[in-house]
């Protein structure tokens, strides 16, 4: 098969975009073949009075899951000016608000070294795999540039929703 003959896959990234400049993204990372080797999620639910069950997930982080978490608690240690604002590690993928803001940033030597959104998880995700001794990521991931203050609540929302989402196996990941 040549590849012309490869289904055409989507481009993820916005044209002529610097994905070095200050903003927010939402961020999608995948393991290999979306094995669940991150986490697993534990219903912690109770019936309630009026006989209504409410789910409440409690996440289990696997050996690999506790690595990465500390990984992303340390980005703004590891990159000046970048910051996660929020994230969640399901069992076979990763939701994670990341956010440049060099404004407040010490001032630095010319030339700075700016790394993009790419590099940053990139870095990451080598890092990750480097400790599990194994394949852990699909070879993409999905960023989506948050632009208003609205889309950024949604981002927060789904982030915090998504442990519940997997439970009642809404979420788009749980197969």
């Amino acid at each position: 098969m040549n590849k012309d003959q490869f289904p055409k896959r989507k481009e993820n990234r916005l044209r002529c975009y610097d994905y070095t400049e200050d903003g927010v993204y939402f961020l999608t990372i995948c393991t290999d073949h979306r094995r669940p080797i991150l986490s697993h999620i534990v219903d912690r639910g109770t019936q309630m009075e009026d006989r209504v069950y409410e789910p409440i997930p409690e996440i289990v982080l696997s050996e690999v899951g506790s690595y990465a978490e500390r990984l992303i608690q340390d980005i703004a240690n590891r990159y000046e000016g970048i910051f996660t604002d929020a994230y969640v590690i399901m069992p076979n993928h990763i939701h994670m608000l990341l956010r440049i803001d060099r404004t407040g940033g010490r001032a630095m030597p010319v030339p700075t070294d700016r790394p993009s959104v790419s590099r940053i998880v990139q870095q990451f995700k080598g890092a990750v795999t480097k400790q599990a001794k194994t394949a852990v990521w699909q070879s993409h991931f999905y960023d989506h540039v948050v632009r208003t203050e609205a889309d950024y609540l949604e981002c927060i929302r789904y982030i915090e929703d998504n442990p519940k989402k997997w439970l009642l196996r809404q979420d788009e990941y749980n197969e």
